[in-house]
């Protein structure tokens, strides 16, 4: 588990996006720090509104290079003249804002501590299920901190979901290093199980099941599709992080499935639901990744065409297996993940630009940025609102709306 401290500069929209950073990081499992000098990665959001400001944002990340273990630079001066923090010689990775959570990620398992007790974040509640993973992928730290999966019981992990609702969430996002093995560790997998019986509860809500690992879903994958399509509380949204399209690569990661049963998985919920989001995460740069192993990954990624994507360039951990390896040079990941980054955007702009005209009903999650508010559909689609307040629209309503437009990463919507 990794902590964090971020700082953000200029205006509002900087400061949302800092707030949508964070949120991401706390999903997964990572907690800030008391300051700078006590975070295993600093994040600096930035601003180039002037010339003074530039000059405040290069000194200011030079003092956290040389206290942090780890720094990124994000934010209006990052992708303008991101060229100025290399050249001053400082050791940081800059990156668009919506890298950051999946760079610090590292493609490792999300991380909840030992005594995380459910959280009520405004409209959302944040439920993790169990600890720990059956996994030993050698690129990742997390298991040294995490061990193997402890999974709480079933009707345990029940009573603190109906708190959540009890409290006031309409949204309740089910977390742990790996949703789709819990109850591994008792015999019995019981993720199934825990789904029915959370969209048993009382009240109006949604539930979204955060990160499974592919080697733990495909075993039931049938069963867990068929509780997708039977719970209308379910988000029909999985997030299967591939990590490669080489069978090769991921066997240097030490990953607990294959390629085809990545797909099997896909397809068995393609089957079952009418309309679902794929989630899914590559790591690009692999040691041992070849330029064939790169293709392989890029001609996956076009086949499945998942509407969420994370693209992280290898970075070696300590004390990992795959830290002894030697590694690709900065050039190739650099242009491997650009090249993939592309194609994220490609696919996932065309699948938001197919719901233009369409209605949908959303759950009004949380503020957005101005007069907005960010809301989900039935498939975990963001649809943006504007002049929310005019609307009379807030967090917590369900209403419906018609897609009016997109911005490649989320659409927008007026109510009906």
């Amino acid at each position: 588990m990794a902590t964090y401290h971020i700082e953000t500069y200029g205006c509002t929209s900087n400061r949302g996006e800092s707030r949508e950073i964070e949120r991401r990081l706390r999903d997964g499992g990572h907690r800030p720090a008391d300051g700078p000098t006590e975070a295993d990665v600093a994040i600096l959001n930035t601003c180039t509104v002037v010339e003074k400001t530039e000059r405040n944002m290069l000194r200011r990340a030079e003092e956290l290079a040389d206290g942090t273990a780890d720094l990124i630079v994000t934010g209006c001066m990052a992708l303008a003249q991101g060229e100025q923090f290399r050249e001053a010689g400082l050791d940081a990775r800059v990156l668009h804002w919506e890298d950051v959570p999946t760079a610090v990620l590292n493609g490792e398992c999300p991380t909840p501590a030992a005594d995380t007790e459910p959280i009520l974040d405004g409209e959302v509640g944040i439920l993790p299920i169990a600890r720990g993973c059956m996994s030993n992928c050698s690129y990742c730290i997390t298991k040294f901190a995490t061990g193997r999966i402890d999974s709480p019981p079933v009707a345990e992990n029940v009573e603190k979901a109906r708190a959540l609702v009890h409290a006031g969430a309409s949204e309740i996002r089910i977390t742990g290093q790996d949703t789709g093995v819990y109850g591994w560790d008792t015999g019995d997998r019981k993720l199934p199980e825990l789904l029915d019986r959370v969209c048993d509860i009382d009240g109006e809500f949604r539930v979204r099941v955060g990160m499974a690992n592919p080697g733990g879903v495909h075993g039931i994958r049938e069963e867990l599709a068929e509780t997708f399509a039977r719970n209308e509380e379910l988000y029909n949204f999985i997030h299967l992080p591939v990590q490669s399209g080489s069978d090769d690569v991921l066997s240097d990661m030490r990953r607990q499935h294959r390629v085809d049963e990545f797909l099997d998985i896909v397809e068995t919920f393609d089957e079952r639901l009418g309309h679902w989001t794929l989630s899914t995460d590559f790591i690009v740069g692999f040691p041992t990744e070849t330029d064939h192993d790169h293709a392989q990954s890029m001609a996956l990624l076009r086949e499945v065409r998942p509407e969420k994507v994370n693209v992280t360039r290898f970075s070696k951990r300590p004390g990992t297996d795959a830290a002894d390896m030697k590694g690709l040079g900065g050039t190739v990941k650099k242009e491997r993940s650009k090249e993939m980054s592309a194609a994220k955007r490609e696919i996932v702009g065309a699948a938001y630009e197919s719901m233009v005209g369409e209605r949908h009903e959303v759950l009004v999650v949380e503020e957005g940025t101005g007069d907005s508010v960010k809301c989900r559909d039935g498939a975990y689609r963001q649809i943006i609102v504007q002049q929310a307040s005019e609307r009379g629209v807030e967090p917590g309503d369900f209403l419906e709306v018609e897609v009016s437009g997109q911005n490649t990463m989320y659409a927008f919507g007026d109510p009906v």
